[in-house]
């Protein structure tokens, strides 16, 4: 066999394998695509699966979000497209704020401080919840879109990303604008900030994806169902007395839209910036 030929069925060989594995990773959402598009008795009686009758797919399930069965769930889309608007921008800017001044800047308990981001960064989350929900109430935020959004404006993730990624900007650019007269804010809103475009990018998606999804800390700070998020709003479909299989399905299958649309509007962003801030330093 020339090498050629080899070359070719090696490079035959790994496009099935990924197809493959691409395959495995969509299978979630071709069902609950698949899942939407049919009747909810045969839901109740086949469960999720592949196989359908082509014939008894239907776009109900999704006429049902329209109607007036459907008016909360886009109370809770609103819901969660806000908060995770919010938090997006609210992160992005305290969190690469921070980052940049552990990166840039040489001060006394820079180190200490870094190392406090690192030791909350390998706390789960799940064992903060308490005294965050107890802060919460002393706080007086409870049902509020605040108590969802205020444990996670600086997230540690995002402070050590940015931190990394502005390792490698040139502290040359500083000095100059300081000669220039330039004060320190304007040398991260002006100089620093437009360089950092792919880290923004990058944690964008990030940050949005885990606000978005986020299940746990808002349900045990929200109360009432106007305020709920996508998330917890879809989990009170399925009842002990009843299943909204129509709104539940077709209902999950548009929650998608939102990430999609972020991810392809940052996408040209997110894998320089990946790469970037997890090589320097």
């Amino acid at each position: 066999m020339t090498t050629e030929k080899k070359d070719r069925w090696v490079s035959i060989l790994i496009t099935t394998i990924f197809a493959i594995i691409t395959l495995i990773a969509l299978f979630p959402i071709i069902s609950l695509l698949i899942a939407s598009l049919r009747p909810a008795s045969d839901l109740m009686r086949e469960g999720l699966s592949l196989f359908f009758n082509p014939a008894e797919l239907t776009f109900s399930n999704y006429l049902s979000i329209f109607s007036d069965n459907g008016q909360q769930y886009w109370r809770w889309y609103i819901n969660s497209i806000a908060i995770s608007s919010i938090l997006i921008v609210l992160s992005l800017f305290f969190s690469s704020m921070v980052g940049y001044a552990l990166a840039m800047y040489n001060f006394k308990g820079r180190n200490v401080l870094f190392v406090l981001v690192l030791f909350i960064l390998m706390i789960p989350f799940e064992i903060l919840m308490l005294p965050l929900y107890k802060l919460m109430i002393t706080l007086g935020l409870i049902d509020s879109y605040l108590a969802v959004m205020l444990p996670l404006i600086v997230a540690p993730i995002a402070v050590f990303f940015f931190r990394q990624y502005c390792i490698g900007l040139p502290k040359e650019l500083m000095e100059s604008a300081r000669i220039d007269g330039c004060t320190e804010y304007g040398i991260f809103f002006k100089i620093m900030a437009p360089l950092m475009g792919p880290s923004f990018a990058a944690m964008a998606i990030l940050q949005g994806l885990t606000s978005w999804n986020n299940f746990l800390w808002p349900l045990l700070v929200l109360r009432s169902s106007d305020m709920f998020t996508l998330p917890i709003g879809l989990a009170t479909l399925l009842t002990p007395y009843g299943n909204n299989y129509e709104l539940l399905f077709s209902g999950s299958v548009l929650t998608i839209v939102p990430i999609i649309i972020l991810f392809l509007f940052f996408q040209r962003f997110f894998i320089s910036g990946l790469t970037v801030g997890g090589v320097k330093g």
